[in-house]
């Protein structure tokens, strides 16, 4: 899990060892994968925008913001994301990381599917985000150089079926819990397993409330 790639060192430190070791225990290779790369990616894209964000917090964002889609971390009632952001400031919190870090990578993976937010916000949370965004659906795909891309996908492979394979980790989450994909993006895995599933939108939502006007 060391080395550089493209000037990216992957954190070494204790925290960020562990913060591996606990996620590669319940994450399949292709997840484990994908958040490795989520954080290369995002910090590549720190370096070419002369952010200033700190290495450490952003490879444990990355590293845990899928965690909420495994058994182990799954509940019945939040979304994933939730889930995650939720186990990673619980193992920051037990290895002494004060709060206002620890709230910091909550946000980066509570946020990390939300559109048109968490570019405004602070770096380690806009380039969990921006990871995420180039991995999953090639946003900003053309701002890495093809020796970038490779040389990223060489040290943590996509596999021959990443496309499918994602869309069917997803889709299983959502199902377990379909009312936490109301109002994200997250509704599309449903619908597409199932075009009949409908849930409540805004406006019935607003039509439906006990106001009397």
């Amino acid at each position: 899990m060391t080395g550089n790639l493209s000037d990216i060192k992957i954190p070494d430190s204790k925290i960020a060892r562990e913060a591996a070791e606990l996620v590669r225990q319940h994450e399949s290779e292709l997840l484990f994968n994908h958040s490795v790369r989520v954080f290369v990616f995002g910090a590549m894209k720190g370096i070419r925008q002369n952010l200033k964000f700190d290495s450490e917090l952003l490879y444990v964002s990355a590293l845990f913001h899928d965690l909420g889609l495994v058994d182990a971390y799954h509940t019945d009632s939040k979304r994933f994301e939730v889930d995650g952001a939720d186990a990673a400031r619980e193992f920051l919190r037990s290895h002494g990381i004060p709060d206002p870090k620890a709230d910091l990578v909550w946000e980066a993976i509570a946020l990390h599917t939300t559109p048109g937010i968490p570019q405004y916000m602070r770096p380690e949370i806009a380039l969990t985000n921006a990871g995420v965004l180039v991995d999953v659906i090639g946003v900003g795909y053309d701002e890495y150089t093809p020796e970038q891309r490779d040389e990223v996908l060489a040290a943590f492979p996509r596999g021959d079926n990443f496309k499918s394979d994602f869309i069917q980790v997803q889709t299983c989450s959502a199902l377990k819990k379909p009312l936490t994909t109301l109002g994200t993006v997250n509704f599309d895995y449903i619908q597409q397993h199932d075009p009949a599933f409908h849930l409540p939108g805004a406006c019935a939502l607003i039509r439906n409330a006990p106001w009397r006007s």
